[in-house]
């Protein structure tokens, strides 16, 4: 099943959390510190804002295995950008114990069925290249880029 997400849901949350973070901090610790994304506070406050909605997938004893941040950004009057509505997925992880089941295909299926139903032109994200597994599982939902975000480590 998945819904919003609920302050029950806040250790579950937090321990994928923990899991994304480290991810990240293997692929790249010159930019990632061990340490959680967001305070108990702040991710409460999210899963209150409807300018940020948190869906979370929970199985059948009702325990989460996954969680999608999102985040509507809307752009409008912009001297070179179209007026649209967009649903960025700040985050999107799945338990580690659980991947392979399709519960993060469901997470993004259901986030894009929202972002139709709130009238979004678009869903976007960002995903490190120091996550392969990340990068061809969203290019195997029917993502592409937009755009490259590029670096020279100095």
């Amino acid at each position: 099943m998945i819904r919003r997400a609920q302050a029950r849901d806040l250790d579950r949350v937090k321990h994928l959390l923990d899991q994304v973070d480290l991810v990240h901090h293997i692929g790249r610790p010159d930019i990632f510190k061990i340490g959680r994304k967001y305070t108990d506070p702040q991710i409460l406050d999210i899963f209150e804002d409807d300018n940020r909605p948190v869906f979370v997938s929970e199985d059948d004893a009702g325990i989460v295995q996954g969680y999608c941040f999102c985040i509507i950004e809307e752009s409008a009057g912009d001297n070179v950008i179209v007026d649209h509505k967009t649903l960025y997925i700040d985050d999107l992880c799945v338990d580690g114990t659980c991947r392979g089941q399709h519960i993060g295909r469901s997470l993004y299926e259901y986030a894009v069925g929202y972002a139709r139903k709130i009238g979004c032109y678009n869903v976007t994200l960002n995903v490190w290249e120091c996550n392969p597994d990340a990068r061809a599982f969203y290019d195997s939902l029917g993502m592409r880029p937009m755009k490259t975000y590029m670096e020279e480590i100095l």
